[in-house]
């Protein structure tokens, strides 16, 4: 009966047959509130949700291998009432569950919190500064990445390369500096690192690993604050960095060619303890190099997506939590095609993504392969998303995890 079900699923998935043109032929510039005649002072809001059904064949006997969840549900408003500054605010859930819901939504993982909250002043056409709850990261587009646009189901996880460690859900509070020069683009950021993190209560051992805790153990002065940039070099189309918010991809609507780099550094991140006991300070140091191509092939409706990352993870000596944020280093990559479609209805596009990490503690790698389709009905504000991904982890056999996502965002 299972596989019946999954048989429909995917048969919709495939022969949906909206209307569609490149972007969306429905959302118009979005929800966006005119304050004066020109449309200089305005407000904008920006909603989505993503919906999955995952299937997942390694699970205990008792539990099913079928679920559903909310991945995120979000609202984001920001607003001018001139060109000289902005406000932006970034609010939300993620991942609730049948596991974390609560019997009448009070529960933690049911509340809404903040993701973004950022000031921001104009210094001429192109530079900015500001700060708060920001995103303006460092390291790859990827630690960039819109949750809007992603052309793959989902980020590549270790790419959020400080998700709890340092941030608050990928989101510091800092300041920050970005802009332009040309086809240069830049942005830097100086912030606080978190305290509670997911190691708040964790303490090294004589002779064991690294605790990213050097905050918390070390003191602000010596280790409260991290250091984060992004650069880049546009060879053919300039993407906008009015909002952080990097495009996984346009669909044809532009034709992009960056590289760029990036860097993570936190001064005593992480905490080791001596043969004697006495604490000691590692520098977290995180760097990567990336490149994003993105374009039309010929008048008929395909596109070419693709992107390409080394990124070099230095979390302290033999560091390791939960197989996600560990020493080492990572390759990854993907690929995604859309269909030529002469009559623009739904637009489907298939992709491959691959990841391959080295990892110091167990001398070994883990390894991830998915392949998976898009189908945009109203450009990326209304598409469906089935995607399989198997990882393995040194020895550990392969786990596989089939996700089927609706998502809509206006």
């Amino acid at each position: 009966m299972q596989n019946h079900f999954y048989v429909v699923l995917l048969c919709s998935f495939l022969i949906s047959q909206l209307s569609f043109s490149q972007g969306s032929p429905d959302y118009d510039g979005g929800l966006k509130v005119k304050l004066n005649e020109d449309g200089s002072k305005y407000f904008r809001v920006i909603s989505w949700a993503q919906f999955w059904a995952q299937y997942n064949d390694n699970v205990a006997e008792d539990a099913s291998k079928t679920n559903f969840s909310i991945r995120r549900a979000r609202v984001l408003l920001y607003s001018q009432i001139n060109k000289d500054f902005l406000i932006l605010t970034h609010f939300g859930l993620n991942s609730l569950n049948a596991d974390n819901q609560s019997p009448t939504g009070l529960g933690e993982a049911s509340q809404l919190f903040l993701h973004g909250a950022w000031v921001q002043y104009s210094l001429g056409e192109h530079h900015s500064i500001g700060g708060g709850l920001h995103y303006w990261n460092g390291i790859s587009r990827l630690n960039n990445q819109s949750t809007l646009n992603m052309m793959t189901l989902d980020n590549n996880r270790q790419s959020w390369a400080t998700i709890g460690l340092s941030d608050q859900f990928a989101r510091h509070i800092g300041i920050y500096a970005k802009g332009s020069f040309g086809k240069f683009g830049y942005q830097v950021a100086i912030n606080e690192s978190v305290t509670n993190n997911l190691q708040a209560t964790a303490e090294p051992v004589s002779g064991g690993n690294a605790v990213y805790a050097g905050r918390r153990l070390l003191g602000s002065k010596d280790a409260g604050k991290n250091y984060a940039g992004y650069f880049e070099y546009s060879f053919q189309d300039k993407e906008s960095n009015f909002l952080p918010y990097k495009v996984g991809t346009y669909l044809g609507g532009k034709k992009v060619f960056n590289v760029g780099a990036g860097f993570f550094y936190h001064p005593s991140g992480s905490v080791i303890a001596n043969a004697d006991g006495t604490l000691e300070g590692e520098d977290v140091a995180i760097f990567a190099v990336d490149a994003f191509y993105d374009a039309p092939l010929g008048d008929n409706g395909s596109v070419i997506t693709a992107y390409a990352t080394y990124q070099n993870n230095d979390y302290g000596t033999n560091y390791t939590l939960g197989q996600t944020y560990e020493t080492g280093s990572m390759i990854y990559g993907h690929v995604g095609y859309v269909i030529p479609n002469a009559d623009k209805k739904i637009k489907y596009q298939p992709y491959v993504l691959f990841n391959n990490r080295s990892i110091d503690l167990i001398d070994d790698n883990a390894t991830s392969f998915g392949i998976g389709a898009n189908a945009y009905i109203s450009g990326h504000n209304s598409k469906l998303t089935l995607e399989y991904q198997n990882t393995t982890y040194g020895d550990n056999d392969g786990q596989g995890v089939l996700t089927l996502q609706a998502m809509i965002y206006l």
